[in-house]
Formats: C-alpha cells, structure tokens, sequence
C-alpha cells in the first residue's frame, strides 16, 4: 500500500520541482491559529507539514523553536490535542501530507500500538522521533508498518556511512538530512559540504531525501536545492509566530517566498 508521502514526492519528481516541507509546532500560539497556518501554508505551496509536539526539553532544536514549545506547553498543548488539530484539518484537506516531529518521552507516553491507532483514526502520516535510535524502535517499526504510516529518519554530516546505512534501511516516506552540525536554526551551512554528503547518501537510499535544519530564506533554499528532493523549513516560520501580528500574513509571505524557489 502506498503512503502519501510516497505519492506526493512522486507527483512532485513528475513535475520537476522540489518537496517543500514546512515545520511549526502544535498549538503555537493556540491550537486555532495553527489550524489556521497550516491550511495558509498549503495555499502558498507547502507539500507537506511537520508538527513539533510541545515538549519540555526538545534537545535538539535551537532558541527559536525551544520558544516555540514553550509558547505551546503554556497554553496547555498535548499530543491528543494534535491528533485533534490532525482531525480538523482533514475535514477540509485530505491531500497534504502530516508528520509528527518529536521526542520519546511524548510517544512511548501512550506505547506503540495505541499511538498508532490514534494516528490512523486521525489519518496521519509519518511519525519522525528525533531521539529515537533504529535499535530502540522496534515497536515502533512495527505498529507504524501495519498501520501504513512513514516513520521519517534524521542522518547528521558526522553520521557514519556504515550507520547512515543502517539507519535507512529503516526509514520510510523520506530521509532527513540534518545540513549543519548543531541545532535547527544554525546559520553555518556549508552547501558544498551538504551536497558531497547528500551525493553519499544516495549509494545507500533510494528515498527522497529533505534537507533541513539551516534553510531560512530563497537563498539558502536555492544553495542546496539541486541535490535535495525536497527542502525542510522551519525555524523562520516559528519566529514569525513569536513575533506576533497579523502572523497569517507573514506565514504566507514567507511560504510563497521559498515555494517559488523551488519551482
């Protein structure tokens, strides 16, 4: 059975362009504006969202997005809340793609199999875990495979290529490559670097692979955009929420941006 991630990348490969894959986080600054974010962003060209699920110490994010977390934890956000938000969104879009982003502690709150169900009653699709090595996700693995949901993958430039192998071949949906060593939001991308990397990476994937974690803006997209089947963006879009106003506006402006790049 085919997974929509799957579907969307190869629609997306057909027309030539590349995946844009936003990341906000649930319930940030209420669980209504990220309802309505999510639909403006698929307006302006998003194929596919990434919800963070608000977390206490989400290690591996930086200032921004640790913000956002803490924006959503205060207004009382929780994982039912964004199946919830998943639910909703679906009335009106069956189409786009989502993924739930987040730590261990959150997910094994409700273990494998009940996750699961959940995740198929609110038709999600891929799950990505970011402390969650392929040795302790054997449960995991397989609850999501029977109930057809992608569990999406990070690799680092310090990943070895005897473990970026292993880590891929159990991954689906789509690879995340992590194009900076250090936190989201770090602005010492090396595009040379991440396209040998990349180039390496292919020998053990068929996959698409998304590059993520140092893309702000039309021009970091455009460095790497050549050799990413897709491009992760999320940083930006969590400061544009903190800051406030008319965050709808900023949203779609700074959706557009990016998807016109990878046109």
């Amino acid at each position: 059975m085919s997974s929509k991630i799957k579907e969307v990348f190869s629609n997306i490969k057909a027309q030539k362009r590349k995946a844009l894959i936003t990341y906000i986080v649930s319930g940030d600054p209420d669980i209504q504006t990220t309802l309505n974010i999510m639909h403006c962003m698929v307006e302006e060209g998003a194929d596919i969202i990434e919800l963070g699920i608000p977390f206490s110490d989400p290690m591996a994010e930086g200032v921004s997005i640790q913000r956002g977390h803490e924006r959503a934890l205060d207004k009382g956000a929780s994982l039912h809340d964004a199946f919830e938000l998943v639910k909703e969104f679906r009335l009106t879009n069956k189409l786009t793609p989502i993924v739930f982003m987040g730590y261990m502690n959150t997910f094994e709150s409700l273990g494998a199999d009940l996750f699961m169900q959940h995740a198929s009653s609110s038709e999600l699709d891929g799950i990505l875990i970011v402390d969650m090595p392929p040795e302790e996700s054997s449960d995991f693995n397989l609850a999501a495979k029977k109930a057809n949901i992608d569990i999406i993958r990070l690799i680092a430039p310090t990943t070895s290529s005897s473990r970026a192998k292993k880590i891929c071949s159990q991954c689906s949906g789509y690879v995340y490559y992590i194009s900076v060593k250090g936190i989201t939001g770090a602005a010492n991308m090396d595009a040379v670097d991440v396209k040998n990397k990349v180039g390496e990476l292919r020998k053990h994937t068929e996959l698409p692979i998304a590059i993520g974690f140092g893309i702000k803006d039309a021009a970091s997209a455009s460095s790497v955009m050549e050799v990413a089947d897709g491009i992760v963006v999320g940083s930006v879009f969590v400061d544009l929420i903190g800051e406030g106003g008319n965050i709808i506006e900023k949203v779609s402006a700074k959706t557009k941006e990016l998807s016109e790049v990878l046109q």
